[in-house]
């Protein structure tokens, strides 16, 4: 039931922001980054079970492991662009946001197209 805890900070936090952005607006914001940051290493355990599950996985499928580290850098780009840009909208800095969830996206293309070349040529071979 870990759900039920990361629930009860993000509420407790976005109600102790709200409170705090009335009286110190500068507060209000670091009261964000310390719920963001407490929910980022609590997702710490559920990130090794998943890494424990995909080493299981590949000791099953003979599956090249440069798929499977691609995949995780994928994650990675996503958790973090994500993040980043959900401080900047709560800082009301929306644009930088915005440019920080495109650099994701680039990023997360650049990084998955050798398995896209890959995939691609898997297909080729058998036409």
């Amino acid at each position: 039931m870990d759900i039920l805890r990361i629930a009860a900070l993000g509420t407790a936090s976005v109600l102790l922001g709200i409170t705090v952005k009335g009286a110190k607006p500068e507060f209000a914001l670091l009261v964000t980054v310390g719920a963001g940051l407490c929910i980022l290493a609590g997702t710490v355990g559920k990130m090794q079970y998943l890494l424990g599950m995909l080493a299981q996985m590949k000791s099953y499928l003979p599956v090249d492991s440069s798929y499977l580290n691609t995949l995780l850098k994928m994650l990675g780009i996503t958790y973090v662009g994500q993040f980043s840009a959900g401080i900047c909208k709560d800082a009301g800095y929306s644009s930088i946001a915005g440019q920080i969830e495109l650099f994701a996206r680039l990023a997360v293309l650049a990084v998955s197209m050798p398995v896209l070349l890959a995939l691609l040529e898997t297909v080729h071979d058998f036409l």
